[in-house]
């Protein structure tokens, strides 16, 4: 089945569900952790919670998104913002090439299984960031420059006698 949104109203719709949802998740999870003792599934259905929490935060921006002009960057925002996203982006470098490292080596199934998880995420971690990276920061960057230009752009002679 195919599912068509023929509207930005409905997609801000499905987006609200989707939040409700996640959060039933996160609050089910909550509920049966008490219960739980095996420490591996107790740390999976943990992080499968703070997933959906991550998931719920990530509907929010994308309803922001939607529904409202973003406010632009100024230069020492983003350059900020861009240090911030390049750690990140390396230290998931390293965890991922520690985790490689380290996998095969692992004889216990389980806890094998946990870090093929774990190395699964940091590799969709990373692919995020350098997208984020790369289109969502530079999508809405207000450099010196562009001020400058908007703000000369329309001055006949840019603040010079004749030109």
């Amino acid at each position: 089945m195919v599912f068509i949104l023929s509207s930005k109203d409905e997609l801000v719709a499905l987006f609200k569900n989707q939040i409700k949802i996640e959060q039933t998740i996160v609050d089910s999870v909550k509920e049966g952790l008490t219960e739980i003792k095996n420490p591996a599934v107790k740390g999976v259905l943990n992080g499968i919670s703070l997933d959906s929490l991550k998931h719920a935060q990530m509907y929010s921006s994308a309803i922001t998104l939607l529904t409202s002009v973003p406010q632009a960057l100024t230069e020492g925002n983003l350059d900020k913002q861009k240090e911030l996203v390049k750690k990140h982006i390396q230290l998931e470098v390293k965890v991922i090439h520690k985790l490689r490292e380290i996998i095969p080596s692992v004889e216990n199934e389980k806890v094998k299984l946990l870090l093929n998880a774990i190395l699964e995420d940091e590799k969709r971690h990373h692919e995020l960031l350098r997208k984020v990276l790369n289109i969502l920061i530079k999508g809405e960057t207000i450099t010196d420059k562009d001020w400058w230009d908007v703000m000369w752009e329309n001055v006949p002679f840019h603040g010079t006698p004749g030109g």
